[in-house]
């Protein structure tokens, strides 16, 4: 069991390490925010989000999305969609006045933005299920629940120190001209995220 906890927590660093729209957005929301509670929404739901789409994938329900092609088409369009929007929002944060200083989104607003960067993500739930779902086979029993479990708590370690590292560089940048020049670098990312989206999507079509 503890070799399988050890393979979980290492496969689910690897996977979550990179920059990915999840990550840019729950540091933006630490960033913007005085205290970490108000990034709370953000950090609770992109965790829940995961864990869902862990067991999912553990259980061997999300291989659908796999056997549904059309179904994975539209999750590249909406999920693109989402993207620009998210996108736009971050700029538009980034172009407020100096005065008015960093805004985090509303608690309704962060729930709903963290489940559209999770579940209409096709990359991170295809990256799920061909690398978590297909790990996991190699485990029955308890092995199997060690090996779940640890990839559950990456997830949540990863997304309230991600928050946390955003506030405290957001509470380092008095005048906000650090931030501003990250949210216009994570809008960037995020749109180049959607335009690949799109091209992935219309590869998938052809």
């Amino acid at each position: 069991m503890l070799g399988a906890a050890i393979h979980g927590l290492l496969l689910a660093f690897g996977l979550i390490l990179p920059l990915g729209v999840q990550n840019v957005f729950v540091f933006n929301q630490g960033a913007a925010g005085r205290k970490l509670r108000r990034a709370l929404p953000a950090i609770l739901t992109a965790a829940v989000g995961d864990t869902i789409l862990i067991l999912l994938a553990v259980l061997g329900v999300s291989v659908l999305v796999l056997s549904w092609s059309w179904l994975k088409i539209v999750l590249f369009a909406a999920g693109a969609v989402f993207m620009v929007y998210i996108g736009w929002t971050i700029w538009r944060d980034a172009s407020a006045p100096a005065s008015a200083g960093p805004s985090g989104l509303p608690a309704k607003k962060q729930m709903v933005f963290a489940l559209s960067v999770t579940f209409l993500n096709p990359h991170a739930i295809l990256d799920t299920i061909g690398v978590i779902g297909t790990s996991s086979l190699g485990y029955t029993g308890g092995a199997k629940w060690a090996f779940t479990l640890a990839t559950i708590l990456v997830s949540w370690m990863w997304f309230f120190g991600l928050a946390l590292a955003g506030k405290t560089i957001g509470s380092l940048d008095r005048g906000g001209v650090l931030l501003r020049g990250i949210n216009r670098a994570s809008a960037l990312i995020v749109w180049g995220m959607a335009i690949y989206m799109l091209y992935t999507g219309v590869a998938a079509v052809n």
